[in-house]
């Protein structure tokens, strides 16, 4: 009982870090299947999680008690929530990134070996033209 209100209480502290809201859950209770005989049958322990701003979806039916599956399923909620926040931070710092490495500076070493292997190219190209097109120009 004293780990449920632990679980429980830590269960609310994760919500209001990632600012999930109980309203924005909606939740239901399904049929289970599998194993469980007639207690399957009578009991809706299944739990079907949705969390409406993200789209995210969760369905928990690893116990037979649909209390543990309850809690199992927001814990599985919150992670998948947590780990979208997380992509979206490391998309946002990989494309800044992307953006510094663009425009900074070029060193001028490179500037010259670029420009010398465009020389080089306009010698080749200008080496295949045809004799008359020589001739002419």
């Amino acid at each position: 009982m004293v780990t449920a209100v632990k679980d429980v209480m830590t269960l609310e502290k994760k919500m209001s870090a990632l600012g999930v809201r109980e309203e924005d859950i909606v939740e239901s209770f399904i049929h289970s299947s599998g194993p469980g005989g007639q207690n399957v049958n009578k009991t809706a322990t299944c739990v079907y999680l949705k969390h409406l701003p993200t789209g995210l979806e969760v369905k928990c039916q690893r116990q037979r008690s649909q209390l543990l599956n309850r809690n199992l399923a927001r814990h599985i909620l919150l992670s998948k929530i947590e780990n979208r926040i997380k992509q979206g931070i490391l998309q946002k710092q990989s494309l800044k990134a992307k953006i510094m490495r663009q425009t900074r500076k070029k060193p001028k070493r490179i500037k010259l070996r670029i420009l010398e292997y465009k020389r080089r190219h306009s010698d080749k190209k200008s080496a295949r033209r045809k004799i008359r097109e020589i001739e002419v120009a």
